[in-house]
């Protein structure tokens, strides 16, 4: 619903949306009352350890900045100083958090306001005293929640994007500072693309800083343009698509170099070529399976197998919800999981938006004293069976 949100500073979506997004940076203090973080620095570093986690140590060292990725060992985290200082601390980061812990799932839920097609991830990070990434830019959309600790955020509009030489992150070499808040726990800071900032972390009786970082994807246009152009090649393979008969030449003239790719001829292949259209409908298509295709590094594991008749019977007296990697998304009647598409009408295509929106179904949801499509109902089990979706007793999936 579009009313007031205290996440948005007590602004609705559509006033945050028209007046920030993509236009200034919004200070929320208080964002998410008592929040503290969704798990300790303890369990973090445990999720850093592995394999199927993303995670990086950052460390300063002597005016000089290193880069270390995970997985990691107790071993890594040993070698750190626990004592940082000026001339060497650190920070641990650790992305897509949301695809291991249900609490952070759920509070990405709360940034609905925000379709799902831009949302990326959920970065936790955690530092000592001092630690940070260093000054920089991001090309996406960021809101920056503190849980323990607190960590002092500069921003500058600055056009000097001048980086330093052999780093291995971009990391600015002149920041001038235009403004600086310290967020304490519970605070969150929106920043738009491009604007240049630095969060330095302050440890707060005895606590280490965590920040949580709710990031929106922004694919680049060469990049849009290069998988699009991917996405056409293999349309053209599709009746529709065919473009009939070979090159011809009937009016051909002679030329007097014979190795000269004549103007007759460029003229011919680019009339022909141009005859390669495309619609909204094919962009949309294009959109929805590019859009929810896992990253390469997420895998997904098979559910054990049960009969049909089985799903069915849990499907409709419990419930089901996406798992925690999966990305669902709709246009029309057309809805993409994890990369594929499937097409359903009618009530079918309404429980499927529902699902897409909440990424969870409780058993009335799916009609259970009605008789399930059986279209939908295998869907819904191959989805199953691959792993992208889950049967969740009803007392999970009310949280």
């Amino acid at each position: 619903m579009n009313t007031p949100l205290l996440l948005l500073n007590n602004l609705t979506p559509s006033q945050f949306l028209d007046e920030y997004w993509q236009k200034k940076p919004l200070l929320i203090k208080n964002a998410i009352p008592h929040f503290e973080g969704l798990l300790c620095p303890e369990e973090l570093a445990g999720l850093a350890c592995e394999d199927d986690v993303q995670s990086r140590i950052v460390e300063y060292i002597k005016g000089k900045w290193h880069a270390h990725h995970g997985p990691f060992d107790e071993a890594d985290f040993a070698k750190l100083p626990d004592k940082p200082s000026e001339q060497h601390h650190w920070t641990l980061l650790v992305q897509s958090v949301n695809h291991h812990l249900p609490e952070a799932a759920a509070l990405l839920q709360q940034f609905n306001f925000i379709p799902h097609a831009r949302l990326d991830d959920l970065m936790v990070s955690y530092a000592p005293d001092g630690g940070g990434v260093g000054p920089h830019f991001d090309s996406y959309d960021v809101f920056l929640l503190q849980g323990q600790g607190k960590r002092l955020w500069r921003i500058s509009a600055q056009t000097d994007l001048s980086l330093i030489e052999g780093a291995p992150l971009r990391i600015l070499q002149n920041f001038d500072t235009a403004q600086e808040w310290l967020l304490e726990a519970g605070d969150m800071l929106y920043l738009p693309p491009h604007l240049a900032h630095w969060g330095i972390a302050v440890s707060d009786g005895g606590k280490d800083c965590m920040t949580y970082s709710i990031g929106f994807r922004a694919p680049k246009n060469q990049e849009l343009a290069t998988e699009f152009l991917g996405f056409m090649q293999d349309k053209l393979n599709q009746a529709q698509w065919v473009l009939d008969g070979i090159y011809q030449d009937a009016d051909l003239t002679w030329q007097k170099h014979p190795a000269e790719i004549g103007k007759k001829m460029i003229s011919t292949v680019s009339a022909n070529l141009q005859k390669v259209k495309w619609s909204e409908a094919m962009v949309s298509e294009f959109l929805g399976t590019y859009l929810s295709d896992p990253k390469s590094d997420v895998v997904f594991d098979a559910n054990k197998k049960i009969s049909l008749r089985t799903f069915s019977e849990k499907v409709t007296t419990i419930g089901i919800a996406l798992d925690l990697k999966s990305l669902m998304l709709f246009a029309g009647d057309n809805f993409f999981l994890n990369g594929e598409m499937a097409n359903f009408t009618g009530e079918s295509a309404v429980i499927l938006k529902r699902l897409s929106d909440k990424r969870r179904l409780i058993s009335d949801d799916l009609m259970a004293n009605q008789a399930l499509d059986s279209t939908l109902l295998q869907q819904l089990y191959n989805w199953y069976m691959a792993g992208y979706l889950h049967v969740i007793p009803r007392k999970l999936i009310q949280h």
